[in-house]
């Protein structure tokens, strides 16, 4: 499966950039890919009703769904934001406590180490919505990243939290490229509800899969070092 997941990653990577739909940041190989029409992508998730009805929406950090995290923080919702490699945690997002008119800076990286909260485990908050990006991903919901595992361990965290569950929502925005026939799954793997692209949203119509938390044991030493988080959160899995 691994393997798979690694030729369809390297297939949607050579495509981008062949048919010159990547955008910056460039080369598109080892990321999730920036592509042309990402904010109209981006902006039909906008506009679901899963986000209306949010109140919290955690949004992954990449570059295809910033419009998603400006627009979350436009319409009042609390952002919560994964730090790059999860090596600070989560950051959280209170639109009421940042100034009008920069929102967009705020809703980067560096915009968001500087405007949001590094939170500790105890205060994060329930989640309504959750939104990733993807490199490839099925018209029934199946996902492939870009091969870190990061987006599995943080839904794992918050499902592991109870801040998660079967029942929230999960959308992705990605190019017409980058949906493809098929896609393997594993236990560690979720699908997506939605699928937002610059023409359409699809709702996805394959199998619906949840993982119910953490594979403690697929997780090295090392990564457990460099994420300080997570091993407290081991540290009190244990304890309990």
């Amino acid at each position: 499966m691994s393997e798979r997941k690694k030729e369809l990653r390297e297939e949607v990577w050579r495509i981008l950039e062949e048919r010159e739909v990547a955008r910056f940041p460039r080369p598109v190989w080892g990321r999730i890919p920036n592509f042309e029409g990402s904010e109209v992508a981006a902006r039909r998730i906008l506009r679901t009703e899963e986000f209306h009805s949010a109140e919290v929406v955690k949004v992954n950090p990449d570059y295809p769904q910033l419009e998603v995290r400006i627009g979350a923080l436009h319409n009042g919702k609390l952002l919560v934001m994964p730090s790059p490699r999860l090596k600070s945690g989560f950051l959280m997002l209170d639109p009421s406590r940042i100034p009008k008119g920069i929102q967009r800076k705020a809703a980067t990286i560096r915009g968001a180490f500087q405007h949001g909260a590094q939170t500790d485990l105890e205060h994060l908050p329930t989640v309504d919505l959750v939104v990733c990006g993807s490199v490839a991903v099925t018209e029934g919901g199946a996902r492939v990243g870009k091969g870190g595992g990061y987006s599995e361990l943080e839904y794992a965290v918050l499902v592991g939290l109870g801040l998660i569950d079967e029942e929230t929502p999960i959308a992705t925005s990605v190019h017409e490229l980058q949906i493809v026939g098929d896609a393997p799954t594993e236990e560690h793997d979720f699908t997506v509800d939605l699928i937002a692209t610059p023409e359409r949203l699809l709702k996805a119509g394959g199998p619906r899969l949840r993982p119910k938390g953490i594979f403690w044991d697929k997780i090295s030493e090392e990564r457990l070092e460099g994420m300080p988080m997570l091993k407290r959160l081991k540290q009190r899995t244990t304890e309990s």
